[in-house]
């Protein structure tokens, strides 16, 4: 018992081995700056950095649709994280790959397993006799002792498959509270445009009538009147319009927070809220810190190479021991507990001639890891472009604005003038009419460049990762 102690010790110390090689890191080529000045480009703008030497959590959270300062929005947010079902099905892959860590683990342990049996017959222990009875009771365990690392390269894949399911489930709630955010924007749009669509109607009408009256009189003639009331039903076409366009993006918000269809309270208007937010507090690194499905991306190229590892350890030979402790009995009312049954010892077994199978599967699992590294690299690429594009998106939104703005104050203006000249016989009905064009288009276009810019921040802020990542978000590496 002693040398077979002495052995069982040696085994394990000798099961520090681990076939397949650990995970090194990605280098990864990104700009130190974004959106360097001509200048800036004929000098070293690329910095190599490799992931492993990147703090994977942020330093904090930031809840970044704050921001916007609008309680109705942050309601909704918080609702949609509680009660989407798309994000409780992330999270429920959350628990899966949980356990199924749990699961591997198990795998490195001994496995002790229970059993009984009853015979009776005339051939018992290869021997032809007299009818007998035999009974049997007894444990067996069984251990696979894991010398060359197939079991541990399992673990650390299915433990970097949980970490990796975990920087999805932010990444599909970072989705969520874009969607969240940017169709809560759409609705307030369509709140404006319904606002303008009605006002301008009433406007309109008013119009309308006095030109009839005027015509009723011989003051004006018949083709005033007809271009009045085309003004007029143009203004009330767009009110069913932004009427069901408000409603449906209603019901579109309602699915998102994971309730039934409903009336939602009244929120800030587009003009209310912020739009002069600092987009230039981040770096590239921030990237490779903050995106989920960056680090969601890492991680499984990670499990990958676990997985390769277990690979090459499956072509080598399995070492495991098992034990038998138990009684036996042709008496079943009798039980001598006092001469048990036992038995212990190992196994080697090692695969020989398989004509290739096992390397191809290394072969596999290595490509699979070539693609898990494009993809992560590409990840990380498409994350640069996404950040450089909405940043310009937003810069060059603002200056449309402004443009926006002065355009609608000039329209508005021209309104008001065209009226009373067109009151005081200065001019045509005709300038009336385009004037007043001019001021609905002007101010539906200022209203949809507002829309525009608040969504284009939102984006911006999920382009970057929604700032920080929660630091107390859990630690699996060790389960």
């Amino acid at each position: 018992m002693k040398k077979i102690l002495q052995s069982i010790l040696l085994v394990s110390l000798l099961a520090a081995c681990k076939a397949g090689k650990p995970y090194m890191g990605a280098d990864l080529e990104i700009p130190i700056k974004f959106n360097p000045s001509p200048s800036e480009t004929e000098q070293a703008i690329t910095d190599s950095v490799n992931t492993l030497d990147l703090q994977k959590v942020g330093d904090a959270n930031l809840e970044w649709w704050q921001l916007f300062e609008d309680p109705l929005l942050d309601t909704l947010i918080r609702t949609s994280l509680r009660y989407n079902r798309n994000a409780a099905i992330a999270a429920e892959r959350v628990m899966q790959n949980r356990y199924a860590l749990r699961f591997q683990n198990a795998d490195m342990l001994p496995k002790v397993g229970a059993q009984a049996s009853a015979d009776r017959g005339n051939f018992l222990f290869n021997q032809i006799g007299q009818t007998n009875e035999l009974f049997i009771a007894g444990t067996g365990l069984n251990w696979e002792i894991d010398f060359w690392g197939r079991l541990r390269n399992l673990s650390d894949a299915a433990r970097y498959n949980l970490l990796a399911s975990q920087y999805g489930l932010k990444s599909l709630q970072l989705s969520l509270i874009t969607d969240v955010a940017t169709t809560y924007f759409n609705w307030l749009q369509a709140l404006e445009e319904l606002e303008i669509a009605e006002r301008n109607l009433a406007l309109r009408d008013s119009m309308h009538r006095i030109i009839a009256q005027r015509f009723d009189k011989g003051m004006l003639q018949q083709t005033d009147v007809e271009q009045s009331n085309i003004l007029k039903t143009i203004a009330a076409g767009s009110v069913p319009k932004f009427h069901r366009k408000s409603i449906q993006l209603e019901n579109a918000l309602n699915f998102l927070v994971g309730r039934n269809p409903r009336r939602l309270p009244a929120g800030r208007s587009l003009p209310e809220l912020q739009t002069d937010l600092d987009i230039n507090r981040f770096s590239p690194k921030d990237l490779l810190e903050n995106r989920p499905d960056i680090l969601e991306a890492e991680f499984q190229l990670m499990a990958q190479n676990a997985q390769v590892g277990a690979a090459k350890a499956s072509r080598l030979p399995t070492i495991s021991l098992n034990a038998t402790l138990g009684i036996i009995t042709d008496d079943f009312r009798e039980w001598d507990l006092s001469n048990p049954l036992w038995n212990i010892g190992g196994q080697l077994m090692g695969p020989l001639f398989f004509w290739g199978q096992l390397q191809r599967r290394v072969d596999i699992e290595q490509s699979i890891g070539y693609q898990q590294l494009f993809a992560f690299e590409n990840t990380v690429l498409n994350a640069l472009r996404e950040v450089e594009d909405v940043k310009v998106e937003i810069t060059t939104l603002n200056q449309e604005l402004l443009a926006a703005d002065e355009r609608k104050k000039s329209a508005l203006s021209a309104q008001y003038l065209s009226g009373e000249r067109y009151s005081q016989g200065v001019t045509s009905y005709l300038e009336v009419l385009e004037s007043q064009r001019q001021a609905f288009d002007a101010e539906l276009s200022l209203v949809q460049l507002r829309q525009s810019l608040l969504s284009a921040y939102i984006r911006f802020y999920k382009a970057m990762g929604g700032g920080p990542l929660d630091e107390n978000m859990p630690d699996n590496s060790q389960q």
